[in-house]
Parts: C-alpha cells; structure tokens; sequence
C-alpha cells in the first residue's frame, strides 16, 4: 500500500509544475497542503539559481550562480555546478515546515509537498533527517520530487526510490500534461485511512 507519491525525471521537465497543479486541484478539493517547492530564479532570461518557496508563498534563496551569490567570508561553501547554495536560507524556510507536520489537527491526513530531495538540499543533514521522519511518520502523505539517477547515487534519493511505500511517477515531455490525474488519485488513495 502507497503512503507517499514522488515524481522523477530530467531536469526542467515540468516536476515542479505538476505537481503545483496537484496542490492546486488537492486543496481545491478540501485537503491540507503544507511544504515548499523549489523555483527557478531567471534574469533576462537566464537561469541564476533557485529559491525555496512555501506553499504559503513565503520565499527564501536555495542557490545562485557563483559571481551573483557573493563571497562566504570563510564559511565552507556547498556547490552544484556553477550554483553556490544557501545552506542557512534553505534551513530556514523549510525546516519549520516539517516541525508542523505532525500536527495534522482532527486527526485529518495532510499533503506535505518536498519539491525537491536534491543535490542542493541534501547538504542539510537536518533536511535528511527531517525527510527519513516525515516518511516514516503516518501523519501525512508526501508528494514530492527527486531527481532521475544519473552519476553517483545519492543516498536519501536511493532511499527514497527504494521505499516499498512510495510510488513513483516518471514524468517526460509526452506525459507532463496528462499525468496529472494519474497523481490525483493516487494521492487520493494515500489519504484514505488504512483499514
């Protein structure tokens, strides 16, 4: 039995997008959502970093290419490519949210959306260890995304990819604008109480 839906697949395919368009349609339909997604910071068009914004809208700064996110006066400094991220910025818009989780009021399951466990936010060790509980606690159904494997694994990807109660969904190009359904009601069953 699914607890917990994620998505995969190359980077830029549209993840973040659908599963927005999930949130929508889920609290729409009455249900809880709570997390952060991960956004695309363009200027004039070009792609500069990534911020970690809430489902709230409350925004932080995830990453930036390295000439735009100035100098780390001595702190050790996590790169991906040419992104240098915000490890301090990251933790502080989405570690609160996980503190909140497990109080789903009513005892009514709650959608806790993880957009996305990557190279970028998995220098958080506080990060990891909130996701392991989240996944393990049977408070909420995490809908969230990770990246296509490709490289050297990553450990709480190869975790998550391998979780007996996790479904995964491949999106491409030819399915992100019909997979939605699919997601929905998928999720949908992940919130019914197991009997």
């Amino acid at each position: 039995m699914f607890k917990h839906v994620f998505l995969t697949g190359p980077p830029g395919v549209g993840k973040t997008t659908v599963v927005q368009k999930a949130c929508e349609a889920l609290m729409s339909s009455g249900v809880g959502v709570e997390g952060f997604y991960t956004e695309e910071v363009r200027e004039g068009g070009r792609r500069v970093g990534f911020d970690v914004v809430t489902v709230t809208g409350e925004r932080g700064q995830l990453s930036r290419i390295r000439d735009l996110a100035g100098s780390s006066h001595g702190r050790r400094e996590h790169t991906v490519g040419q992104y240098v991220v915000d490890l301090p910025s990251f933790e502080n818009v989405a570690l609160p949210l996980f503190r909140n989780v497990g109080s789903a009021e009513g005892g009514s399951r709650k959608v806790f959306v993880i957009d996305e466990i990557g190279k970028m936010e998995i220098f958080s060790q506080p990060f990891i260890r909130a996701v392991r509980q989240t996944l393990d606690s049977s408070s909420c159904t995490v809908l969230g995304t990770i990246p296509i494997p490709k490289g050297k694994p990553l450990g709480l990807v190869e975790e998550v990819r391998s979780r007996r109660d996790v479904k995964i969904f491949t999106v491409s190009k030819e399915n992100r604008n019909t997979i939605l359904q699919d997601i929905l009601s998928t999720v949908q069953t992940c919130l019914q109480p197991s009997s």
